[in-house]
C-alpha cells in the first residue's frame, strides 16, 4: 500500500502556531497597557496640578529645610502627588493615608535601620512591616514603601527628627491637593463610606449588593476605588446596557394589533360578549374618526355587577324609599373618560412609571392623527422588559 506524504508548505503558507507558542503569545499580551480612556482637558488637568502642587511643596520644604541637615523634600511625594492629583476617588490617595502611611512608614523605617544590622533584611523588613502596619490601620499608600525604604538607606539622614519636616511636607500636599482639586471640580477628600441611595427594584440591575460583596469576597485583593464607587459604577453600566437595550424600542413595535374597539353608544351587552370572544380585558371606546374616547375595561363590568350583590336590609330599605340607581345600558354610560393614551413612536421606557406606579393596567395606542392603532398591556411590557434582559 502506497502512501503519500503531506505536502511542505509552499513559501506563502504558513504553518499555524503550536500550542507553547499561543501560551508565549498569551502570557506577552497581558503586558500591553490598557488605553487611558481620559479627554485632553483632564490630562491637561492632572499635569498642570502635579506641577503646582509638588512645586508649592517644594518652597514650603526649601523654606523648612534650608538652615538644617535634615533632608528638605523627600522624593516620595512625588508619587504621592500623582495619586492625589490623577485618582483623587482612590482609597489609596485620600489624606488618613496619605498622611498616616507616609508617616507611620517612615518611623517604621527608621525603627528597622537602628535595630536591624543587615541591611538587605532591614530593606525588606522595613518595607514589609510598614504595610502591614499600613493595612491595619487602613491607610496604605504606596509611597509609603518607599518613604521606610529611604529611612533604611539613608539612616543619618532619616533620623527620629526629620519626621516633624517630613509630616509637614505631606500635610502641604493634601492640603495643595485639596485646593486644586476643589478648584477644578474634583471631589477632594473622596467619601469612601457613603451611603448610596438604593435604587428602585426597576433599575437596581442584574445584582444586589449582597451579590458584591460576595464577588469581592471571591477576588480578595485591595482595589482602588471604594466599595461604594464601585456599586454605583456597575449599576450605572447595567442601566446603560438596560437603556441600550431597551432604550431604542417603541410602542408600535409591542403593542397588540389589530385592536378590538367599540362605540359609545355599543349595548353594554355587545360589549360584554365581545371581550368574552376574544378574551380581552378592555376596549377603547372611539369615535367615528377612530379617536379614542374612553375604556371599558373588565373591571368595570365587575363593580356594575356588585350593584346587586350581598345588598343589607339597610340598603334594600333604602332601594324601596329612594328607588334603584338607574343601571347604564350602553358603554358610554360604563366608560372611563378621558384615557391615558400614548403615541405609537413614543419609547417603551416611558410605560415603565405608567404601569409600575399609576396602576394602568392597559393603554390605547394612537397615531399622529390621534386614530387608534394598537393597545398595550402589562403583560406586552412584560414581555419586551423580559427581552431586554436577556440580550443584556
Amino acid at each position: 500500500m502506497l502512501t503519500t506524504p503531506n505536502p511542505s508548505p509552499g513559501p506563502h503558507e504558513a504553518e499555524a502556531p503550536g500550542p507553547l507558542t499561543r501560551r508565549a503569545l498569551a502570557w506577552l499580551r497581558l503586558f500591553m497597557p490598557a488605553r487611558v480612556r481620559i479627554n485632553q482637558r483632564e490630562r491637561l488637568r492632572m499635569v498642570s496640578g502635579i506641577v503646582l502642587s509638588v512645586a508649592v511643596v517644594a518652597v514650603f520644604a526649601h523654606w523648612l529645610g534650608a538652615a538644617s541637615p535634615m533632608p528638605w523634600m523627600m522624593a516620595s511625594l512625588g508619587s504621592s502627588a500623582v495619586l492625589i492629583i490623577s485618582l483623587p476617588s482612590s482609597p489609596l490617595a485620600q489624606p488618613w493615608p496619605v498622611l498616616a502611611g507616609s508617616a507611620l512608614s517612615y518611623l517604621v523605617g527608621v525603627a528597622c535601620a537602628a535595630l536591624v544590622p543587615n541591611l538587605p533584611l532591614a530593606c525588606g523588613l522595613g518595607v514589609g512591616l510598614a504595610v502591614m502596619l499600613m493595612l491595619a490601620l487602613r491607610c496604605l499608600h504606596p509611597p509609603g514603601g518607599a518613604m521606610a525604604l529611604f529611612a533604611v538607606l539613608h539612616p543619618q539622614e532619616a533620623t527620629l527628627m526629620a519626621v516633624v519636616p517630613v509630616s509637614f511636607n505631606v500635610l502641604v500636599l493634601v492640603l495643595a491637593g485639596m485646593a486644586f482639586n476643589h478648584l477644578t471640580g474634583r471631589g477632594y477628600p473622596h467619601a469612601q463610606l457613603r451611603k448610596l441611595t438604593q435604587p428602585k427594584d426597576s433599575d437596581s440591575g442584574a445584582f444586589t449588593s449582597a451579590d458584591l460583596d460576595a464577588a469581592l469576597s471571591h477576588y480578595n485583593q485591595v482595589l482602588d476605588v471604594s466599595r461604594n464607587d464601585l456599586e454605583g459604577l456597575l449599576h450605572l453600566a447595567g442601566k446603560a446596557a438596560f437603556q441600550r437595550t431597551l432604550g431604542g424600542l417603541r410602542c408600535r413595535q409591542i403593542m397588540s394589533m389589530p385592536v378590538h374597539a367599540v362605540a359609545a353608544n355599543t349595548p353594554l351587552q355587545e360589549a360584554w360578549a365581545l371581550m368574552r370572544k376574544h378574551a380581552i380585558k378592555a376596549l377603547p371606546v372611539v369615535d367615528a374618526q377612530r379617536v379614542v374616547v374612553g375604556i371599558v375595561t373588565m373591571a368595570d363590568f365587575m363593580r356594575l355587577a356588585n350593584l346587586e350583590v350581598h345588598e343589607g336590609m339597610g340598603q334594600r330599605l333604602r332601594s324601596l324609599i329612594m328607588g334603584r340607581p338607574k343601571r347604564p345600558d350602553q358603554v358610554q354610560g360604563l366608560m372611563s373618560s378621558p384615557v391615558l393614551q400614548v403615541q405609537a413612536d413614543q419609547h417603551v421606557m416611558d410605560l415603565v412609571p405608567l404601569f409600575s406606579e399609576a396602576g394602568h393596567h392597559h393603554i390605547p395606542v394612537v397615531d399622529e392623527a390621534r386614530q387608534l392603532v394598537g393597545i398595550i398591556t402589562q403583560s406586552d411590557l412584560v414581555k419586551a422588559l423580559a427581552a431586554a434582559v436577556a440580550r443584556s
